[in-house]
């Protein structure tokens, strides 16, 4: 019983401790439960917002982050590119930076010292039930990417917005209230804001107020926060690009962080895809709602444009072919040096042997047009042994060094009449011609004296030298405020053009065959041709028709040649036919002009400018082209013997001459209106001046200092993706030139840019490019690369870019951030110096410098 007894008593003592335990658990939940509440309360008052409108009453302060950038080489200061909020936040593709780049979850003890640095006013707490605010929607009849306007929200407005986040918690920080210091500082980190994307272009495609854009209650339910799976997800593998598929798919936002020394976080939401970036003016927006600066061409406005693509029966054909397989790697590539016969000088358009040994004549100079190899090759061209950087302009009109371009027929074939002779280490260039032996100054004034209309820099401008030699006519034209592009075969002539090149003078191989050149019609103000080797007078006189093509009406021709002033033989027969040909043609003979101290002469003819003319020959011969033959189709296009009709109305472009240089560089064309769209979707003089204003930012502000360039070394410039020519035009005062390119496949602005007083020449970027390695100082692609993505491969046109630029040349890529990830690995296996990547909203710049490694090992066969 005893026992029995012990045990009952320490039984009911047990009980009583326990229960006494129990009561205490309870009251501390409760307790706990009470601050829980309090809390949750307070955070739900503040529960983040996926966007914030423009005129909510909350005010929030925080504390501006140093920024990191990645591939910083040192060049660049590393303020030198801000995000348009000027906090300092990096806005970065997920997957485009290195590992130290990568967003990174911040862990839970951050989150109370976040939240004590938030001032929140006290009108916050009015806004616990209310997830969003509604945003005005944009019109979006201007113009967008199809893929975007189909199922795609385009990017909210967010007026200088990030979020801090700690944890599972975040807040949403307006930073529009600061002090008077903080405000003064902001606004000297916004003036340098993303400069090299464009971001700080005030005079832009489009403005803030026109592209606040409107989010579905839907849509932001599903944008609230970002679950843990989906975060570390997107940290552990980059957001796959949707450059080259225009799928419409959404993706949740990624959260891109940085951390300072205090442990404070700033968090900036980026979308996951391009699509939903397109403005409706045609640029991408930034994360505050801003115009990134960077134009974007409209889906909707291309359908009014033409394209040579388009126009051209030859090139449908090509593009029909099996050109599917466009998806390819860039992780590893094994480059061999091009094993062919012109060895460091290969063309591969000109130099595709086997198929030039298919040709079923060569009559016609067949051989010396373009046969491309039906895949572009990726092997490297070697550089000649010897080689230096080039001799800046203008040194380098009169020598350049020989190793550079190391041949020596030419010189001998044409010492004797000024065209190049080898001094030592130099080849020399005394600025003769077969027809300006002393001199080709002397030559431009003695045609300027015989027609003072011509008036070299003002009135003409644009000119084009027929079989040009070594381009002396147009090397000294540049003292005279001209442009000119020179072109020549690549014939016995040995490197005529690559002697141009290498001098700083425009030239390409081209020839006079059996298609048009590569330009629209009506363009050049004058056309020249010194002892060309052109047969104008045979076969119904279709090379002196594609002339006439070309011509601007109201041009003139320069003709200087042996049959102009030797009256006999073969001489005499061929001045008699060509008289007859050029009065059945309408051209009026101005004059025939002698040049005693060159014993030479010149005839120069003008184009009429009506069709009264053609109307009252008595014999249609040559005839007007068919009503269906577009003259401003020139991509491998055949030639024919018959002439166009000239443009009489108002608004017919060429129906007038061009204002004088410089004025016609900034002037919009006359012949589109207000009622014609641009191609970046706004009405064209809008669009037009919006393209002229955000080049001349860009370049100013971003590309004169924060690329790294020294623009004293640069003279052959390349923009490969022109639109209007702005880049070309925001160069114009410095001592360079630009070819501008109009891709085959893009609105045909070509002649635009003519009427600019700027010039260029149609191009499929899927081809080998006509001109020799190693002859281009900098080349500029602004979304070239995304606009490619699904007609050929990104490999072989980044070759084309090696093959193109001088060892210590330049690249500068603007394009959709994933593009410029698997460009630069391209560049980086290739060798080439990545001076600076950056990226923003899925948009990104690139700039990169060719170095002068060559592997070791030929390619196995051509």
């Amino acid at each position: 019983m005893a026992t029995g007894k012990h045990r009952t008593t320490k039984r009911s003592s047990g009980g009583s401790y326990a229960s006494t335990v129990t009561t205490i658990v309870f009251v501390c939940i409760f307790l706990l439960g009470v601050w829980m509440l309090n809390s949750n309360s307070y955070a739900s008052s503040n529960k983040p917002t996926n966007r914030i409108s423009q005129n909510s009453s909350a005010r929030y302060s925080f504390r501006k982050v140093p920024i990191a950038f990645e591939d910083n080489p040192g060049d660049l200061p590393e303020d030198a590119i801000q995000p348009d909020d000027g906090s300092g936040t990096r806005f970065d593709h997920p997957g485009s930076g290195s590992n130290e780049t990568k967003p990174r979850v911040d862990k839970q003890p951050h989150v109370e010292k976040e939240v004590e640095e938030i001032q929140m006013p006290e009108e916050s707490r009015m806004t616990e039930n209310r997830n969003t605010e509604r945003i005005p929607k944009v019109d979006n009849t201007t113009g967008i990417e199809d893929h975007a306007r189909k199922g795609e929200h385009q990017e909210k407005k967010i007026n200088k917005q990030t979020h801090v986040t700690g944890g599972d918690k975040t807040s949403v920080v307006n930073n529009e209230e600061q002090s008077t210091s903080d405000e003064e500082q902001e606004k000297s980190e916004n003036d340098m804001k993303m400069d090299a994307i464009g971001g700080n272009d005030k005079g832009g495609m489009v403005s803030d107020d026109e592209h606040d854009t409107t989010e579905d209650e839907q849509e932001q339910s599903q944008k609230g926060e970002t679950s843990k799976d989906q975060t570390q997800q997107s940290e552990e593998k980059p957001v796959e690009s949707e450059t080259h598929s225009h799928k419409e798919t959404k993706q949740p936002a990624e959260e891109v962080k940085t951390e300072s020394d205090t442990n404070t976080t700033v968090i900036a939401t980026i979308a996951s895809t391009k699509d939903s970036k397109v403005a409706a003016g045609g640029s991408t927006m930034m994360v505050d709602g801003s115009s990134s600066g960077i134009p974007m061409e409209s889906n909707e406005s291309k359908k009014e444009w033409k394209t040579q693509a388009g126009e051209s029966v030859n090139e449908k054909e090509r593009q029909q072919q099996d050109r599917s397989d466009v998806a390819e790697t860039t992780a590893y590539h094994k480059w061999e040096l091009c094993n062919v016969t012109s060895g460091a000088d290969y063309v591969p358009c000109l130099d595709n042997e086997n198929a030039i040994k298919k040709l079923a004549g060569r009559h016609h100079f067949e051989h010396r047009e373009r046969h491309c190899p039906e895949v572009g090759p990726t092997c490297l061209v070697p550089i000649p042994e010897g080689y230096k950087s080039p001799i800046p302009w203008p040194q380098s009109r009169d020598k350049i060094w020989f190793h550079n371009v190391p041949h020596k027929s030419l010189a001998n074939i044409k010492g004797h009449q000024n065209w190049v002779k080898v001094t030592g280490e130099f080849l020399t260039f005394p600025g003769g011609g077969t027809q300006f032996i002393h001199g080709a100054l002397h030559y431009i004034d003695m045609l300027q004296q015989a027609v003072p209309e011509i008036e070299w820099g003002k009135h003409t401008r644009v000119v084009l030298d027929v079989g040009c030699g070594v381009a002396s006519f147009g090397g000294y034209l540049f003292d005279k405020n001209t442009l000119t592009m020179s072109f020549a075969p690549n014939d016995e002539h040995e490197s005529q053009i690559q002697f141009a090149l290498e001098r700083g003078i425009p030239a390409i191989t081209a020839v006079m065959g059996t298609r048009r050149l590569p330009f629209p019609s009506n363009v050049y103000d004058l056309i020249h041709c010194a002892r060309c080797r052109v047969p104008w007078h045979k076969e119904g006189g279709m090379l002196l028709l594609e002339v006439n093509r070309l011509l601007r009406p109201g041009g003139y021709f320069v003709w200087s040649a042996t049959p102009v002033y030797r009256k006999y033989g073969e001489d005499s027969i061929i001045w008699n036919e060509m008289s007859a040909l050029t009065v059945a043609m309408c051209w009026e003979l101005v004059t025939v002009t002698k040049d005693e101290l060159n014993n030479v002469a010149a005839a120069i003819y003008r184009k009429p400018e009506s069709n009264e003319c053609y109307s009252g020959r008595k014999k249609q011969e040559p005839p007007i082209c068919k009503p269906d033959d577009d003259p401003n189709a020139a991509w491998y296009i055949p030639l024919q013997a018959c002439m166009h009709n000239n443009p009489i109305g108002d608004i017919e472009r060429g129906s007038r001459w061009p204002e004088e240089w410089p004025a016609r560089v900034q002037t919009p064309p006359y012949w589109l209106t207000k009622s014609q769209i641009g191609i970046y979707g706004n009405p064209f003089p809008d669009d037009f001046k919006a393209d002229y204003d955000h080049w001349k930012q860009v370049v100013s502000k971003s590309y004169m200092s924060d690329l790294g360039l020294n623009w004293t070394n640069v003279r052959n410039v390349m923009d490969m993706n022109a639109g209007y020519g702005g880049f070309a035009a925001a160069l114009k005062d410095l001592k360079l030139w630009v070819l501008n390119v109009v891709s085959t496949s893009s609105p045909d602005t070509l002649p635009i840019i003519f009427e600019r007083g700027l010039f260029g020449i149609y191009h499929d970027w899927c081809e080998s490019f006509s001109t020799y390695p190693r002859t281009y100082d900098l080349l500029h692609a602004d979304h070239l690369f995304y606009m490619l993505a699904k007609r050929c491969k990104i490999t072989p046109v980044v070759v084309e870019i090696d093959r193109i630029v001088r060892p210590g040349g330049k690249l500068i890529v603007r394009d959709d951030s994933s593009t410029i990830m698997e460009v630069e690995q391209l560049l980086k296996s290739l060798h080439w110096e990545v001076h600076l990547t950056s990226s923003m909203n899925q948009e990104g710049i690139l700039s990169a410098q060719k170095s002068t490694w060559r592997p070791d090992i030929y390619a196995t066969g051509s």
